[in-house]
């Protein structure tokens, strides 16, 4: 059955709907974008993905093209028109379609932003993934310094998973001067001695909603945790590593550059992470 899904103000079945050909997300990479999941037909931490889809806005200078109560009907709209009970809704904004090809950024009074939506349906809570645990192979991190905006400039990750594909392991964590800044859709964390270590904020990774909602749990369950930069030689040491985004929740990694991490089976500690964030997301969820 076709999805019905959501381009500039209308709802229409995905085989309808187009974007210009001057749109600058097709040509320049010039917009951002969220994923937000669902489970139970609602939605998980929405708010959050709305607070930093604003924050990426602000920071290119790019209007929002409808309101934050806006956005959310129309999340919930899709959901209910998609039947959608377990999977994903993802959004994209771009600065627009002006008339030609052009560099200078376009007068946003003359060229709104292309707002477009869409469901995929997807188990999320029951993963043979997190049952068995991730490989992950290390990859020089080359992208731009502002990896805190989440931008549609994603060629370089996806290259990264075709790598970690192509090496016989399921995703890659990505480095910078010998510390690991994050996963090729994720954030990425390593378990010592029972503490969590995970980078802290700045420009060099993205501000994670879930990553936020996980490290929140631990803490409330008392869990140590250290916000700091780990270097790849500590991952390889680590007792067990895991990796967090909207779509995998918590997933735990069971080895790094074919180093087994512990008895080489999923962690205690992110066996646990995952279940708090599943419950405490089912609850929260609206």
């Amino acid at each position: 059955m076709s999805r019905t899904v959501y381009v500039n103000g209308v709802y229409m079945p995905e085989e309808e709907a187009k974007v210009s050909i001057f749109d600058r997300g097709f040509l320049f990479a010039d917009g951002v974008y969220e994923v937000t999941s669902v489970l139970g037909g609602k939605l998980v931490d929405f708010h959050g993905h709305a607070r930093r889809l604003e924050r990426s806005l602000g920071e290119l200078d790019m209007p929002a093209p409808v309101t934050v109560e806006e956005l959310l009907d129309i999340h919930r709209e899709l959901i209910v028109r998609n039947e959608v009970t377990e999977g994903m809704i993802y959004l994209q904004i771009t600065r627009g379609a002006p008339a030609d090809r052009d560099f200078v950024f376009p007068d946003p009074e003359a060229t709104p932003p292309t707002l477009v939506l869409f469901t995929q349906s997807k188990a999320l809570i029951e993963s043979p993934a997190a049952e068995k645990g991730l490989s992950v192979i290390s990859i020089d991190d080359i992208r731009w310094g502002r990896r805190d905006i989440k931008t549609v400039q994603l060629l370089y990750p996806s290259m990264c998973k075709m790598m970690a594909k192509k090496a016989g392991a399921d995703d890659a964590w990505m480095v910078e001067d010998g510390f690991v800044t994050e996963g090729t859709s994720n954030n990425a964390y390593i378990v010592k001695g029972g503490k969590i270590i995970t980078r802290s904020l700045g420009t060099e990774i993205l501000h994670g909603i879930t990553r936020a909602a996980v490290l929140k749990f631990a803490r409330e369950a008392q869990m140590e945790v250290e916000e700091r930069p780990f270097t790849l030689e500590e991952a390889k040491q680590a007792d067990e590593a895991f990796i967090t985004s909207a779509s995998t929740f918590v997933m735990p990694v069971v080895s790094v550059d074919g180093v087994s991490l512990g008895d080489g089976t999923p962690g205690p500690v992110a066996r646990r992470l995952r279940e708090l964030y599943i419950d405490e997301s089912v609850k929260a969820a609206i």
